[in-house]
């Protein structure tokens, strides 16, 4: 995986996109590395979550066109199928929390990685970029899935149509990102937030990131039958029992993730 770094640091894995040198533009092998670093850290169960982020100076540039092969130009949407769509699919089924770290650009199918994060977090100097139309292209990997959901129709609508870059306050203010922090900070933040998140109720976590997408896209009766289903799974747990003990005493509770 020399394109796509791997380590677990305090129940965090810390997936790193390793092509600084062409702002960690995706090829192939990045592609499907990805998936596998996704999948190693849901079998294993020291890790409580997952922190996606770029090496160097940006997250990901997207696709690198020059990697694709001339004849499969014409027939992308099969390279969408195979490539793309199996990795942004594992992103949203891991029951595991995926946060974003963005330094610089996330443009095209970049953006779409870091839409399908369940969080994010950007630094000052980021950049977001529905890029697709700037070359004829439609947006995909998810990109018209997430970003209405995240900013509504209308804000999606026209970065999608302009390809025109939303910088990181901005993408704060419409909701796009969690937070914003320094380039500086970047690093050191993210990584600090990830091991919140792995300090939490895994299981409990799981439910509710699967309920919150789900929900998404039903109805308000199924949203409540929905959440009693899962709450009465939660309920069962260690971590539940853990919680409201750790309550009653009035202390920090210790969740193990069962």
């Amino acid at each position: 995986m020399e394109d796509v770094r791997y380590e677990v640091n305090q129940g965090v894995a810390v997936i790193t996109l390793n092509r600084p040198e062409v702002l960690n533009a995706l090829t192939d092998q990045v592609l499907a590395s990805l998936r596998e670093a996704l999948i190693r850290a849901e079998q294993d169960e020291g890790v409580r979550s997952v922190l996606l982020t770029g090496a160097g100076k940006g997250f990901c540039a997207g696709l690198d066109l020059k990697s694709v092969d001339p004849g499969m130009l014409g027939r992308i949407d099969m390279h969408v199928r195979r490539d793309f769509n199996p990795l942004i699919l594992k992103m949203q089924q891991l029951p595991k929390p995926i946060l974003a770290a963005v330094g610089g650009v996330a443009a095209g199918a970049g953006l779409s990685l870091a839409l399908a994060a369940d969080l994010r977090i950007a630094s000052e100097d980021a950049r977001f970029v529905s890029a697709f139309i700037r070359i004829g292209l439609v947006p995909d990997s998810g990109a018209s899935y997430f970003l209405p959901r995240l900013i509504g129709v209308s804000r999606a609508m026209e970065l999608a149509l302009t390809g025109e870059s939303l910088d990181a306050e901005k993408a704060l203010q419409a909701g796009l990102v969690n937070r914003v922090v320094p380039r500086e900070q970047l690093e050191e933040a993210s990584l600090a937030w990830a091991q919140q998140l792995a300090e939490g109720p895994a299981y409990a976590m799981a439910l509710t990131k699967r309920m919150i997408y789900e929900g998404a896209a039903g109805s308000l009766a199924e949203a409540l039958d929905r959440e009693a289903t899962y709450q009465g799974w939660a309920a069962g747990s260690a971590d539940f029992t853990e919680g409201m003990q750790a309550f009653l005493e009035k202390r920090k509770a210790r969740f193990q993730g069962r």
